[in-house]
């Protein structure tokens, strides 16, 4: 009796927090809740609009992953593009490091490292669709192909040492269609390719994720490219976007093309500028997202929630003087598990 009754609970526990985590979701999602949580779209509304980009400009966004170029700039690519800028994009890695989307999209349960490498493929393609939807040509992208959640030991452990991915297997590049086929995963044949992009696009402006961004990729990403425009004394180029910017940001999840992208809480206090859309730059914003099957299958809410009335854009890695507003708390350690 004892046994049955205890069961029962259990039971009864497990459905309260199953329709607790519902109810949280729905919450969540409602247009009032972006309201409430983010940084006050007057706030957005009141930020300076970015320069604007001239012709002949050479544009190139530094995307770890396939799709964060989208989510952060498509808005600016179309942009830049209408201006008689040309726009250039690499991807640092072929997002192959997230096992759900392999497991849906290779119809495996436990999905191996053959299926990882085949999400790779995917992934790289998706990027290569994206990129045409956005009317980026494609001798203006550049795929490198290095190791999905692997970029922070690229830049520290593993920078001469050969590094194997844990997912793939890999320890070269092996993504068709790569800039360097057959490259060591190391932070040093990263640095070189990513020169040799820098030489062969010699970029007016280089749009790279901000240091704040909380998946270690993103983050590993803008050090090195800090370090390498810094050698170039080419620093002043770089402009700064987040993908991750806090717990549940952006806010409310979703299609909600009328609302603004608001501050992101992890970098809540970098000098933003505000890029403001069209209805139709939205609309081809969200037909690109929409190319990443593979992901948008899985966290489509969350890619949809970057199609809103504006992007941001700063100029600074770092804000001017520390602040003891932290949105989401402090920024994760380095090799925290994000992979996506």
């Amino acid at each position: 009796m004892i046994w049955f009754r205890w069961t029962i609970i259990k039971r009864l526990m497990v459905l309260a927090a199953t329709l607790l985590t519902l109810a949280l979701a729905a919450w969540i999602n409602l247009p009032l809740v972006g309201q409430i949580f983010d940084q006050n779209t007057d706030v957005v509304a009141a930020l300076p609009q970015a320069a604007a980009f001239k012709r002949g400009e050479r544009v190139l966004i530094l995307s770890p992953h396939p799709d964060d170029e989208t989510l952060c700039c498509a808005g600016l690519i179309q942009q830049a593009q209408a201006a008689g800028a040309a726009v250039n994009i690499v991807w640092a890695t072929a997002g192959d490091g997230f096992e759900f989307a392999a497991a849906l999209s290779q119809r495996t349960l436990k999905p191996n490292v053959h299926a990882m490498r085949a999400l790779g493929q995917l992934r790289t393609q998706e990027a290569r669709r994206a990129a045409a939807v956005l009317g980026v040509p494609p001798d203006h992208t550049f795929m490198l192909g290095y190791p999905d959640g692997g970029l922070f030991s690229l830049f520290t452990t593993h920078f001469d040492e050969p590094y194997t991915s844990p997912r793939t297997g890999a320890s070269r590049v092996y993504v068709q269609g790569a800039l360097t086929p057959g490259a060591a995963f190391s932070g040093r044949f990263l640095e070189a390719d990513l020169n040799k992009v820098l030489d062969t696009v010699q970029p007016d402006m280089v749009l790279a994720p901000a240091p704040q961004d909380f998946h270690p990729d993103h983050r590993t990403l803008s050090y090195i490219a800090l370090r390498l425009l810094a050698a170039r004394h080419q620093e002043a180029r770089l402009r700064f976007w987040v993908v991750h910017g806090g717990l549940e940001w952006p806010l409310p999840k979703g299609l909600h093309p009328t609302l603004s992208l608001t501050l992101p809480p992890l970098a809540a206090q970098l000098p933003w500028t505000r890029v403001a859309l069209t209805p139709d730059q939205e609309a081809l914003k969200a037909r690109a997202t929409g190319q990443y099957h593979s992901q948008t299958r899985i966290m489509g809410r969350f890619m949809d929630s970057f199609v809103r009335t504006n992007e941001l854009l700063s100029p600074e890695a770092l804000p001017d003087k520390p602040s003891s507003r932290s949105g989401s708390g402090a920024l994760p350690t380095a090799d925290r598990p994000l992979t996506r």
